[in-house]
């Protein structure tokens, strides 16, 4: 299939030139999650996972996600590079989001140093921000990229873009 790659600006990184495997880099950004009006997660320290046509997906180490807002839930997906994903019920501030967060508990070698760090639907969330820009979700339901200025596509997730 013929993808019509979007041409990035200054500043800006094109998804298609992202690698395949996804890489893997520990960032000093400043990421920020907010659920039921509750900061939940506040790191410098996220870990970020690029993936050919995919968005960025922060996972944030366990520490800096505010206690008793995870609870462990029945789903579970197979990554192909990461293994196992185990979801999570995010709850804060009177609000309640099954499967809305998933770690990597024991990953793939390559994987490893991002171990029991999570990510969250940008979509479920009140807001998920990166260096105070606010995140706009990746389409459709499965995939949970966070989409900011810096970042083009097109971007898996659309109708028609399920064999990228």
């Amino acid at each position: 299939m013929s993808v019509e790659r979007e041409v990035p600006g200054p500043g800006q990184q094109s998804v298609w030139d992202y690698p395949r495997p996804p890489s893997l880099e520990q960032t000093g950004r400043h990421v920020v999650v907010e659920l039921g009006g509750v900061v939940i997660a506040d790191t410098l320290r996220a870990w970020r996972v690029c993936e050919t046509s995919h968005p960025p997906v922060y996972y944030i180490p366990r520490q800096d996600i505010a206690d008793g807002v995870l609870r462990p839930s029945a789903g579970g997906s197979f990554c192909e590079w990461k293994g196992m994903a185990s979801y999570w019920t995010v709850e804060a501030g009177g609000v309640s989001e099954p499967d809305a967060g998933w770690s990597y508990e024991s990953p793939s070698a390559r994987f490893v140093p991002m171990a029991g760090a999570v990510s969250f639907y940008p979509a479920r969330m009140d807001r998920c921000l990166v260096d105070d820009e606010v995140v706009r979700p990746q389409a459709g339901g499965f995939y949970g990229g966070w989409i900011t200025d810096e970042v083009v596509g097109p971007f898996k997730g659309q109708p028609g873009t399920a064999f990228w």
